[in-house]
C-alpha cells in the first residue's frame, strides 16, 4: 500500500507506531509521516506548551 500510494506521489501517514521496530519497518518502505506513542503519549496543553518552550 505505501508504494502504490508513493507511485501516485500520495502522502502516506503511519498511525499508532509504538516501537522502534514499527518505525525502521515503515521508514524502509517509504513511509516518512509517523505518529503514535513511539514519539509521546497524550498530554495536557500544559505539557504541550513546556515542551515547545524547551
Amino acid at each position: 500500500i505505501i508504494a502504490i500510494a508513493n507511485s501516485l506521489h500520495y502522502s502516506v501517514v503511519a498511525e499508532g507506531v509504538e516501537t522502534k521496530a514499527q518505525l525502521d519497518c515503515l521508514e524502509e518502505h517509504g513511509c516518512h509521516i509517523i505518529q503514535g506513542f513511539y514519539y509521546y503519549k497524550p498530554m495536557s496543553a500544559d505539557e504541550i506548551m513546556i515542551l515547545l518552550d524547551a
